[in-house]
């Protein structure tokens, strides 16, 4: 419990030294509050694909998404004197900081669109903590958790711009790593969801240390992939927010300075998802592998179903990186059809 508030430095060259020793010793600290998701397959869709697609399935987590990583590495660094944590997020960063905080009994408040899905602020409010809605639109809601972090002199838990949540995140692909080490496996490429940029951005700094050879590529909704453009030119490129997307979990204004730092040294491309490709990557998810995704969660799926992806790769890994649908979008998605 070393860790202050005035010990960390959060800039784009402090989470330039993030390490693969680094995301090990976070997950050290994180195993007795999440579990090591599965890395699945189906033969019969990697037939009708042509290529070896493994699936990282994050929605099998804790919470419903990998989010818990990132937010039980913060909660679990704090020094002894916090006793309030706050967070803003359209939910499944909502539920991980929620989780965390009941878990070392430190109270949460939580900044949450108006239109957030409906299980999302259910669970959140499971997990005992106080949520303030806002208006996406028309708010900005990193003004309102400052705002609500110094009135109750509270720690500010981000989503993606903390050295400790990239850690966290970085976990998945620590996992995958060693997953794909006992499978005798040595992937080409990894496609992985992609918002504010910390899951890629710890994950790609694992599976780097891991297979120097790998290619990563993000994967964003239409209309949002602020990440891909931002590689392309080389600086931070912003999103078009009035624009309506189901992807909730990873709509974001533009990707960190300190993700970003990270995934321009790291990232080699990027891929965009339709609102209509993302619904059948969860049908198709559903149909081969059992396992029920989010439209955020989906889309690194669906860029691997549709062919968006390095060339000449034949092992590919897709993260789901999270489940929390609600029973109207998962009809909507089965409605939809899967893709093969």
């Amino acid at each position: 419990m070393t860790d202050t508030k005035a010990a960390i430095e959060q800039t784009a060259d402090a989470a330039l030294q993030i390490t693969a020793k680094t995301i090990a010793d976070a997950a050290i600290r994180i195993a007795p509050h999440t579990i090591q998701t599965p890395l699945m397959e189906s033969p019969l869709l990697n037939q009708l694909l042509g290529i070896r697609l493994l699936v990282k399935a994050e929605c099998l987590q804790h919470t419903g998404a990998f989010k818990l990583r990132g937010a039980s590495n913060v909660i679990w660094s704090l020094g002894d004197e916090v006793k309030h944590v706050v967070a803003y997020s359209s939910g499944n960063h909502a539920q991980g900081v929620a989780r965390a905080a009941a878990s070392r009994g430190i109270k949460a408040t939580i900044v949450m669109p108006e239109d957030a899905p409906a299980n999302k602020v259910e669970g959140t409010r499971a997990f005992g903590a106080e949520i303030v809605f806002y208006d996406r639109y028309s708010q900005n809601r990193e003004e309102i958790g400052e705002a609500i972090t110094k009135t109750h002199n509270a720690e500010l838990v981000r989503p993606y711009e903390d050295v400790r949540i990239i850690a966290g995140q970085g976990t998945v692909g620590h996992e995958i790593a060693a997953q794909c080490a006992a499978m005798n496996i040595t992937p080409d490429a990894l496609l992985c969801c992609c918002g504010g940029g910390g899951l890629i951005a710890g994950t790609s700094i694992a599976l780097k240390a891991a297979f120097p050879d790998i290619d990563i590529w993000s994967a964003e909704p239409a209309f949002y992939d602020d990440t891909k453009r931002s590689l392309e030119s080389g600086k931070i490129q912003t999103a078009d927010i009035s624009k309506k997307s189901i992807c909730d979990a990873i709509v974001t204004p533009q990707p960190g300075q300190m993700t970003f730092a990270i995934n321009r040294n790291n990232l080699s491309g990027g891929a965009v998802v339709s609102d209509e490709l993302a619904l059948k990557a969860i049908a198709t998810a559903f149909k081969y592998l059992k396992i029920i995704i989010e439209p955020g969660g989906a889309v690194a799926l669906a860029a691997a179903l549709d062919g968006q992806y390095p060339a000449g790769a034949k092992t590919v890994i897709a993260v789901a990186s999270g489940g929390n649908i609600d029973n109207q979008m998962f009809a909507r998605a089965l409605d939809a059809g899967a893709l093969i």
